[in-house]
């Protein structure tokens, strides 16, 4: 009887061990995976930060790629050039509430693509038109991909982002979102760092 107790402990601990590096090769071909940061981003006048020449999205995009190897495609439009932050606050209240898609320049190939990270600032409690302009135009081409949100922000946090992101793009794996303000973007790297950790990069 003892024998037997004694094969069916080492048989779990077999066991045991199978599924933890089976767990460890798996977060490795996670690692693994191709990246995308699609991100929107506002340099010039923000608020708590200033006039600036990167705007804070734009340096948590940077940090991502250095951390993971992502590529990067920035949604550029030229609307909000040299635009002050309280006339630019009107006009994304005006886009917000009339729903308005802004244009922007050039295109990206998402089906090359494992994980998407979606960043930008939260404008009026989710992320700026234009970037809806950009889940319009790619509706349908992320099924079965990763999706990971995150926003730059001064008090609120992922808005609702997050929930706007599931339903442009249904059939995609998205991930809880992550969020930091913007004037501590670049003095708090290890916090980006810490929540890719949290994600096996």
């Amino acid at each position: 009887m003892r024998t037997i107790k004694i094969m069916i402990a080492a048989a779990s601990l077999l066991l045991w061990a199978a599924g933890c590096s089976g767990a460890k090769q798996e977060k490795a071909m996670e690692k693994n995976q191709k990246a995308l940061v699609v991100f929107f981003s506002h340099a010039g006048e923000n608020y708590a930060v200033g006039n600036v020449e990167k705007g804070n999205t734009k340096i948590v995009a940077d940090y991502i790629t250095e951390l993971t190897g992502a590529d990067q495609f920035e949604i550029v439009t030229h609307k909000y050039d040299s635009m002050a932050y309280m006339p630019l606050t009107s006009v994304a209240k005006e886009e917000s509430e009339k729903g308005e898609m802004p244009e922007y320049e050039g295109e990206a190939d998402l089906s090359a693509y494992d994980t998407i990270f979606i960043g930008g600032p939260i404008w009026w409690g989710t992320y700026p038109r234009v970037m809806f302009t950009f889940f319009e135009k790619h509706a349908g081409e992320l099924k079965g991909k990763t999706v990971i949100p995150y926003t730059t922000h001064e008090g609120s946090g992922l808005g609702n982002s997050e929930e706007d992101v599931r339903e442009a793009f249904p059939e995609a794996e998205v991930l809880k979102g992550f969020s930091i303000y913007g004037h501590e973007v670049r003095t708090n790297k290890d916090k980006v760092e810490k929540w890719l950790k949290g994600l096996g990069y």
